[in-house]
Order: C-alpha cells, then structure tokens, then sequence
C-alpha cells in the first residue's frame, strides 16, 4: 500500500509535490498579511491627526515601544505554539487555527479605533504562534523520505516568503496610503481569509501528513540543519546528555529570565502610553524599573546558560560558546536592520523627496510596472501549473487561488493605471509668514544666508490675527483628476509641516470636516487656485520603499549561494562581519545624504534604494549563518533550548530596533537627522571589528567545524 508522502510524489509541480505549493501559497498570503499591516502601523500611529490621511498622531517613541513589543513576541509565541501543535491538534490544525486568528486580529485593526488596535496586535501574536513554526514542520514531514529533495524545497517555499512580503508591503501600503488606512489593514485580512480557506480546501492533498500530533517535535528550518553527518555533529554521546538533565535551578532561572523578559515587552508600552509601571517599585535612582528587570533578567538568563555549557565536555562546551557568541552579534545586526519597520519608515514619509515628474516620472512609472507585473505573471503561471495538475482532487482551493489572483490582479491594474493617469498642478493659496527661530530666540538663517520662514496655510475655519503676514505661496499637487486653470479647489495637508498638500474630492472633503469636529480641532481645508497645469508627476509612496528589501533578495540571493559553495566562502566570522559592516555602508550612506538639511528641504531618494540595496546585501551575508550552525555546534538535548536563544536574539534585536527608532524624533531636534543615523553606522562597524578580532580563537572554539 502506498503512503501519503508516496502519493503526494506522484503529481508534481515543477518537480515537486503538489501539496508544496499549495504550501506556497498559504505562506505567500500569510506573509502578505503579515508586511502589509508591517509597513503601515508606525506610518498610521505617527501620522498627523488632521490631514489627507489622518493617523493618530503618536510620537515616534510611543510608536516604536508598541510596534517592538508586537515584532518581539512574535518570536515568543511560535514555542507554544509548537508545543501545542505536537502534543493535541497537529500541523494542519495549528496552520488553520492560526490563520483564522490571524484572519480576526487583521479584521480588528482595520475599524482603527485604540481597543480593537490593541485586540487585533494580540490576535496576530497569538495567530503566528500557531502558524509560523507549523507550516515548516509539515514540508519536514513531506520531504522524510526524499531528503534530497528538500533544499529545493526550501527555495521554493521560501521564494513564497518574499513574493508574499513584496505583494502585500506594495498593495496594502498603496491602498492605505491612497484611499484610507482601513483598506490597506482590510486588504490583509482578507487575504488572510481566502489563503487559510484554499488550505483548509486542499487537506485531502496531505492525506494523514501533519494531520496527527507527532511523538517528538523535530525542530526543522531551511538548510537541512537536522541532516546528521558525523564530521559536524557535537562529540556528545547519549549517556553525557542524560548526565546533563535540567536540574531545579535551571528551571527557576529560566522562569525568571523569561517571566522578567515577557513582562518588560508588555510594560515598556504600557509605561510610555498608558502610565501603568508594572516594575516601578525595582526603581534605582534614575534607573526605571524595567531596565532593571531586564539586567535581572539577562544575568538569569547567562547564568543558566553557563551553567549547562560548563557541564559538557571540553569540546562540545566550546563548540557551544561559540554558537552564544553568534547569537550575542545577531542582536547588534537585528538591531539596525529592523530599522526599515519603525524609523526608515518615517523618514521616507517626512525627509525624502519622493515627487518625480515628467521623464522621471514615467521611467518610475514604467519600471513600477514591470516590477508589478513580471513577478506576478511567474506566480500566476505557478497557479496555473498547479490548476492544471490538482482541480479534480481540490477544485475548491483551486478556485479560492483563483479569486485571490483575481483580486491581486484588479488591484495592480488599478494602481498602475491610477499613477500613469496622475496629472501635476500647481495651485495658490493663502499662507501666514513666520520667522523660525533658534534656540536663543533669533531667526534662523539658511547655508546661503537667507532668512527662513515657515508658512501656515490659512483653512477656511482660521482667522488671521491683523498683524499676521499674509502672503501667496504656490505648491504642486499629483492627483488623478482633470483641472483647469482657474478651478478653485479645496486641499489638505499631507504632512506636519504643511508643505505638501492633496486634493480633497467629495468623500474626502465630508471626511475632513467629519474629522475636525470629531477631534474639535481646525478640520484643516484650505481654499486654493489651480494655476498651472502641469507635467506627468507622480509621488511615491511610503510603503514602496520597503519592498525593495524583497526585491534585492530575489535578485542577489542565487549569487551569494553561489559564493557560499565556492572556495572562497569566508569563514562565520567573516560573513558575520562582512554583513554588519556592508550594513553598516548603508546607514552611513543615509548619515551623508541627511548631513547639513536645512528645515523643509529633503533628501534624496536615491540615497534610501542605496541604503535598502546594502542593507539587504548585508542580511544576505549574514541571516542564514547562525540557524545552521545550531545542529552542527550543539548536542540534541540542547538543540531546542538553543533554538530558542537564537530567537531570543531575534526578538531583542526586534524590540531594541524599535526602541531606537522610536528616538528619531528626540535625537533629530537635540542633535541632526544625520546624527541618529550615524548611530547605526558606528555601532554594527565596531561589532564587526570585535567579531573578527575574534575569529582565530572562534575557529578554535569551533573545532573544525564549517
């Protein structure tokens, strides 16, 4: 009798089984979802209160406190959710009951009040908990009998990761940012929605695969880690890992690290924006409680550490201290890298010009489409193949498939058409003149000597003091509608600074004024003139940014695997070093494009791609060392208990990334924009030089092991 795995072989998708794909897809919408709320929560917490697309007006610290508390859980939650899925509900189940509850927690974010913000975070927490650590455990599952088969596998699955990241940072942010928040966190639910129903559709694919909790949970990631070859595998035998069980005192350190660590990210929000101190009275001096929590917390967590390291043979505990040592490094790199979710994001809102006109803006145009269309195009024939070899066993996740596709594709033919269709005007309106002062209370002077003002539109519902300076200011506005000279219009700032405007239609108007009266503030309409009618122009949004992370991935990622397998692959250190400090070129790239900008002058967007370009290089070195040197450099009892450091790591690189951000703001008036990102290219250079400094004695520690 042929087994499930047998038949899932036998109908195959670009040489392999048909369920991997379907596999594909679920991660593709899950990860859709997941960076298409990413690249809009700090944009919508920080944005002004009174605008062309309200947000909440957050600081920038109060933002980045909650988004790290979110991005830090995230790696918490996936251990219970592991444990949940071997010992009761399985794979299968774990997959689908975390996609609903994902699926609820989108759906909550998207009514954007402060409750059901809250509510919708905590269910996506909960929702990745049973989703992340599950889905790869069912490919692990699939591919035991064909283990030759699975870096493959791995590619594919992965490549589902990015096209997922690159689709929904795109379109949710687009929608968010053009027609309203709500459609950008609605677009990711629903997408979660459809990908968790196209699996639970194409379970008779898996026959009994994941079906079943498992006996022993096998920790499983890319790489085939888990592969056992004797040249890699610590010099620990059964009988030396009995002899080192978890003892008492290792359970209660880990309780303590753990218990003081899950409470610093729930209080550390809860501090900044509700004024509830949870470890106030652990308050030394001018050291806030929680910071002393979390130096608890880290000498407990140490502690246990070394203390079953120093249990171990000679040569397995240095292989040990040698994986501690990677993992020590990963934060500095996580830190700085995770950047691009809290400040990169408000810096290419509020200090990037990001208006293209004429030529420029139809090469954008033009490029943006076939950065759309092609890849969309290879994933749509990848549907197809699968239509055509699986309708007639699962035609209802076929058809979900289908719709998806469908809604993905109105969605960029509506976009692209709505950018090649943008006209640029300029318009008139009337402004008070203000004299920006300096700290000693004198006007401010520009680089040429000039006196610099600020100019604040007059709304319909101001009215201007006599000794005011009224003056006509002309600014340029890009919409997709048909002005004339002439037409009197009513636009909306866009940013704090009031420097750049929208058109308000019909909808947007009764909303602006809708908003004033909610808020009982000046609902911020002003009276203009259309002027001119001008060029092609088109303003880039935000969120586009940010897919070019997925992009340089795609495109790069092939030839580093290449330099991996070739003789000149640099040794962990090196590679470790290597992306902390390509890394690093990146920030200080963003550190010259900010040096010496002047108040409402911004920054070249040429100097943010070139940042994304190296930062993604430097992940590329990087990211995939640490995991698979976990199986290679630690014994199988430790395995698990190291895996969850590694992520730890992850998870204090997330929060401490979003903390730092959060100071954009603070550290931007105190000192310069330039200044905060210096901050990021001094600190990864410096834990490149202390890495590599220490290659010789890590090779040592290593043992031989590549």
């Amino acid at each position: 009798m042929s087994t499930d795995i047998e038949n899932l072989f036998k109908d195959k998708v670009l040489g392999h089984p048909a369920g991997l794909f379907v596999l594909f897809f679920t991660e593709m919408w899950e990860r859709f979802s997941f960076y298409g709320m990413r690249v809009l929560l700090v944009n919508f917490l920080t944005m002004a209160v009174i605008g062309y697309n309200p947000g909440w007006e957050w600081t920038a610290e109060n933002a980045g406190a909650l988004f790290g508390t979110y991005a830090g859980l995230l790696y918490i939650t996936p251990i219970v959710g592991g444990i949940i899925a071997d010992k009761f509900i399985g794979y299968r189940w774990a997959i689908v009951l975390g996609s609903l509850i994902m699926t609820l927690g989108h759906a909550s974010m998207a009514l954007e009040t402060e409750a059901s913000l809250y509510i919708g975070l905590g269910l996506l927490v909960i929702g990745t908990g049973f989703f992340k650590p599950n889905i790869v455990s069912v490919i692990s599952e699939m591919y035991k009998k064909n283990p030759e088969k699975k870096d493959g596998a791995y590619t594919i699955f992965y490549m589902g990761v990015n096209a997922g990241a690159f689709f929904g940072m795109l379109l949710c942010g687009y929608l968010a940012e053009r027609v309203g928040w709500a459609y950008g966190f609605g677009l990711a639910g629903i997408f979660m929605l459809l990908g968790t129903l196209q699996f639970w559709l194409a379970g008779s694919l898996f026959g009994d695969i994941g079906k079943k909790p498992s006996v022993v949970h096998e920790v499983e990631i890319p790489q085939n880690i888990n592969e056992k070859h004797p040249e890699d595998r610590p010099e620990a035998t059964d009988d030396e890992e009995k002899r080192n069980p978890f003892t008492l005192l290792d359970k209660i350190l880990i309780a303590i690290c753990s218990i003081l660590g899950v409470g610093y990210l729930f209080n550390d929000p809860l501090s900044k924006i509700g004024g509830v101190d949870m470890f106030s009275l652990l308050k030394i001096g001018s050291l806030e409680g929680q910071y002393v929590a979390i130096i608890i917390g880290l000498i407990a967590f140490f502690t246990v550490v070394t203390i079953r390291i120093i249990r171990y043979t000679k040569i397995v505990r240095d292989k040990m201290i040698a994986f501690v040592v990677f993992a020590f490094f990963t934060v500095f790199f996580w830190m700085c890298f995770e950047q691009g979710a809290s400040s990169l994001i408000i810096f290419a809102r509020d200090s990037v010009d990001r208006v293209l006109s004429g030529t420029s803006a139809i090469i954008f145009n033009v490029v943006n489409t076939l950065l759309t269309v092609v890849p969309l195009l290879f994933v749509s024939y990848v549907l197809y193949v699968l239509w055509k070899k699986t309708f007639k066993k699962i035609p209802g996740s076929n058809i979900v498939l289908v719709t998806c596709f469908s809604i993905m594709w109105g969605i960029v033919g509506w976009m692209l058409n709505r950018d090649f269709n943008t006209t640029s005007y300029d318009i008139s309106y009337k402004a008070i003149e203000k004299p920006v002062l300096d700290d000693q209370g004198n006007q401010k002077k520009s680089e040429k000597g000039d006196l610099v003002y600020k100019y604040v539109a007059i709304s319909e519902q101001m009215t201007p003091m006599s000794t005011d300076k009224i003056v006509d200011r002309t600014v340029s506005i890009a919409e997709p509608v048909d002005l004339k000279v002439g037409d009197q219009i009513k636009v909306i700032t866009k940013n704090k600074e009031g420097t750049e405007f929208g058109y308000l239609d019909k909808d947007r108007l009764e909303f602006a004024i809708f908003n004033g009266e909610k808020e009982k503030k000046d609902n911020g309409v002003v009276r203009a003139t259309v002027t001119e009618v001008k060029e092609n122009e088109i303003e880039i949004t935000v969120s586009w940014f940010s897919i070019l992370n997925s992009f340089f991935i795609i495109a790069f990622a092939s030839m580093f695997s290449k330099w991996w397998e070739s003789k000149y692959n640099p040794s962990p250190s090196g590679k470790y070093a290597l992306g902390l400090i390509v890394m690093a070129v990146g920030f200080g790239l963003l550190a010259f494009g900010a040096s010496g900008l002047q108040e409402g002058v911004k920054v070249s967007m040429v100097w943010l791609i070139l940042a994304y370009l190296f930062h993604t290089l430097g992940e590329l070195c990087l990211s995939p060392v640490g995991l698979s040197y976990v199986s290679k450099l630690v014994p199988s009892r430790m395995v698990a208990f190291m895996f969850g450091m590694w992520y730890l790591g992850i998870a204090v690189g997330n929060k401490t990334a979003a903390v730092l951000g959060g100071q954009i703001e603070n550290i931007t008036k105190e000192y310069s924009l330039s200044t905060f990102f210096l901050i990021f290219t001094i600190v990864p250079i410096v834990a490149a030089i202390i890495i590599m400094a220490l290659n010789p004695a890590m090779k040592k520690l290593m043992h031989g092991v590549r």
